[in-house]
């Protein structure tokens, strides 16, 4: 009777026990889900770890596949469906174990105690009171969910090890699949896991983790789950684990994107991954053909013209490789060589110019606060008289600077690219000074290759878009006709002939406007694509900054654009830009700008039509008359070009200084080279000479003087036309 007695106490206090046993605080708390971003198709490109929680990905329990369930129960508890939470059969096989062994020789607990323990948020000693009270909760947990709630969140909420919490993860990242897709042999391994994570891992132990997968097939036949010809085979299955793990493509795109925002659930990118891993290809076979020439990365980015969509980023050759492959080389600031001079010529246009105004290519200087800037064109050569068009096809230098001077200025054009959305300019434009569109600023690629894709769209800035949830806005920043003239002049094979060649990278059998950049010493190489549909933009060069070996951005970058945009017209078609109705073609002729019967068609605005060429405009013989700028140039020109041109008279008050303007300041730097004291001496007029009493004034070629500067004040003499012009310059030591 007191054995009866104390049986019933005890069942009375196991009961009271058990109800008033709280629950562990983690049990009503769910592990948010590790959101994944996908391209645009849905392909997932990488799922995302929030903060310190492992990768997540919850599935129901209808979505687990019958055969991972079996095996999970065979490994874990095969009698779940029959107890209330605590299998005594088993705890007493546990205590046996322990009487013959002095040891506990395999797991007593159930899937209900695994997840009441994995559910405490504070850690216990694993000790005889620990096991009492995991016994209690799990019973009291029984009594509130049913053994479908249990078991999806045990399948949820359990670490299978290399950072999966969870079993829908673990599928993904071991096998690339669901857990329906798993066979039997894959199904037996996954299950083995949470026994022991870390000492399983099957990609660093694979021997464990095969021994207790053979264990688990072995259970599951012998609890009749497993037929014996799907046991054979399924002991027999090589396992073949996913090549990459969990999801990591488009890497440097993904890095962007968390850079810019914070991913909480799973969003769709606007990235295309197919065109994103054509694009590396392209980019790894072009360094691979330059290592020679010290060209060690690049970056590509392509862009869906119509909505700001980024198709592709790549932002170097391999992000895996140990130097310098996690840089960014499509957000990187970079010098932007000559890429800024299509936004200036828009300029111009806007304010009346013309794609024949002719701009003189001749030696020019431009007095700064730090000193004189004296631009010079690629290939240190002057072509005189150009017009606008052949000056921005050949990107050329000194015509670009004078037309930023012309347009207003480096501050107009640094405001004007701002509003493009490039985020590098942040000093005032007199800081830049005109050299800022031959390239003495720096830019991003993705950044400038949405300010080309403004051109793609007629004028009209988008915001870039790397998921498809961004907003979408757009302003127009640029004139329609003036971008279509740009956008036909970049499209000129004729035009850009003289610079380079008749068979560059530059060349399509189809219309594409292209241009192309280079920086100082070979540094940057940047070239540029775009069609109304697509925009590819292209940097080559070096993270490090060093230069490489004579290459340009023609035959660095430009080859890569090509192959991408000729892709996207052989797999996606592209089409070329309407004409506006306010333009209309007149004949023009050659270094005039102006109209002439039989010269060659332009286009123009209705209200820019240049005025027709006079009789006066030439001389005798037919060559057009240019003004005494052009004077030093002419003289020492090629004879074809004194077949052309000549000079016209001088007029009153066109003879005048040009460098040094009266009363610059002129600093000496020791440690610069002793050219580098040598002034250039300009003016406007036929032939002057140049005299001084107190510096050395010499013929540096034909019709060039320069004046060899020391500490001083100094009086300079330009005997032109029978006119004596005066200026002076302040020299100092630094």
């Amino acid at each position: 009777m007191l054995i009866v007695s104390v049986i019933l106490l005890a069942g009375l206090f196991f009961e009271v026990a058990t109800w008033v046993m709280p629950l562990p605080d983690g049990m009503e708390q769910e592990q948010p889900a590790s959101p994944i971003v996908s391209d645009r198709a849905g392909e997932p490109l990488r799922m995302i770890r929030l903060g310190e929680s492992l990768f997540h990905k919850p599935v129901q329990l209808e979505n687990c596949g019958e055969v991972f369930l079996l095996a999970t129960l065979a490994a874990e508890d095969k009698r779940f469906h029959e107890h209330q939470g605590v299998d005594w059969l088993g705890l007493v096989r546990v205590g046996k174990e322990f009487v013959q062994h002095g040891q506990v020789m395999s797991g007593g607990s159930t899937i209900t105690q695994q997840l009441v323990k994995n559910s405490e948020t504070t850690r216990r000693p694993r000790n005889i009171r620990t096991k009492f009270i995991e016994i209690l909760q799990a019973r009291k947990l029984e009594r509130r969910w049913d053994k479908r709630q249990i078991l999806e969140a045990y399948l949820n909420r359990i670490d299978y090890g290399n950072l999966c919490r969870g079993a829908g993860a673990a599928a993904r990242f071991y096998f690339d699949k669901s857990l329906t897709e798993l066979s039997p042999a894959e199904a037996a391994l996954l299950a083995g896991l949470p026994n022991a994570p870390s000492r399983l891992n099957p990609l660093k132990h694979p021997d464990r983790a095969k021994a207790r997968q053979q264990k688990i097939l072995l259970r599951m036949h012998r609890n009749g789950w497993l037929a014996g010809d799907a046991l054979k085979r399924a002991q027999k299955e090589p396992l073949t684990y996913a090549a990459m793990g969990r999801a990591f493509a488009a890497p440097h795109f993904i890095d962007l994107v968390l850079h810019k925002r914070e991913i909480s659930t799973d969003v769709q990118s606007t990235l295309d991954l197919d065109l994103n891993r054509f694009a590396q290809r392209r980019l790894q076979s072009q360094i691979e053909r330059l290592k020679d020439r010290r060209v060690g990365d690049g970056a590509v980015v392509v862009i869906d013209n119509p909505t700001g969509d980024v198709l592709a980023l790549v932002g170097s050759q391999d992000f895996f490789n140990r130097n310098s492959g996690q840089v960014n080389g499509a957000w990187a600031p970079r010098s932007a060589g000559s890429t800024f001079k299509p936004f200036t010529y828009l300029l111009v246009l806007e304010s009346g110019a013309t794609a024949a105004t002719v701009l003189a290519d001749v030696p020019v200087d431009y007095p700064t606060s730090t000193g004189v800037f004296s631009p010079e064109n690629f290939d240190l050569r002057y072509r005189g008289p150009v017009n606008m068009r052949h000056a921005l096809g050949n990107s050329l230098n000194i015509p670009a600077v004078q037309a930023l001077d012309h347009a207003g200025g480096a501050g107009h054009l640094a405001g004007r690219l701002e509003k493009l959305g490039l985020t590098t300019l942040n000093e005032r434009g007199d800081y830049y000074g005109l050299g800022l569109t031959i390239g003495n600023a720096e830019a991003r690629l993705l950044e400038l290759s949405n300010a080309y894709a403004t051109l793609g769209r007629m004028g009209v800035h988008r915001p870039l878009r790397l998921l498809k949830l961004d907003p979408r806005g757009h302003e127009r920043v640029f004139n329609e006709e003036v971008s279509w003239l740009i956008n036909d002049i970049l499209s000129d094979s004729a035009a850009r002939l003289d610079a380079f060649g008749a068979e560059s990278a530059l060349e399509f059998p189809f219309p594409v406007a292209c241009k192309t950049g280079t920086s100082s010493e070979f540094r940057d190489n940047w070239a540029f694509g775009y069609t109304p549909e697509f925009t590819v933009g292209v940097w080559v060069g070096n993270f490090d900054g060093s230069p490489m070996r004579n290459v340009s951005g023609v035959t660095g970058a430009a080859p890569i654009m090509n192959e991408i945009m000729a892709h996207l017209h052989q797999t996606r078609g592209t089409s070329w830009f309407q004409r506006p109705n306010g333009l209309v073609s007149r004949p023009i002729g050659t270094g005039s700008g102006l109209q002439k019967e039989g010269g060659r068609p332009e286009w123009f605005r209705a209200t820019h039509v240049p005025r027709m060429e006079l009789k006066s405009d030439r001389d005798p013989v037919g060559r057009f008359l240019l003004g005494n700028r052009y004077a030093h140039w002419l003289n020492t020109a090629p004879e074809r070009f004194r077949e052309q041109f000549a000079l016209a008279p001088a007029k009153a008050g066109e003879i005048r200084i040009l460098t040094p303007q009266p009363g610059t300041v002129i600093y000496l730097d020791p440690d610069l080279p002793y050219s580098s004291r040598d002034l250039p001496l300009r003016a406007v007029g036929p032939n002057p000479v140049w005299k001084s009493e107190t510096l050395t004034c010499v013929v540096a070629r034909p019709g060039n003087y320069v004046a060899r500067l020391k500490p001083g004040r100094h009086e300079l003499i330009a005997d032109c036309a029978g006119q004596r012009l005066r200026t002076w310059v302040m020299v100092e030591e630094r």
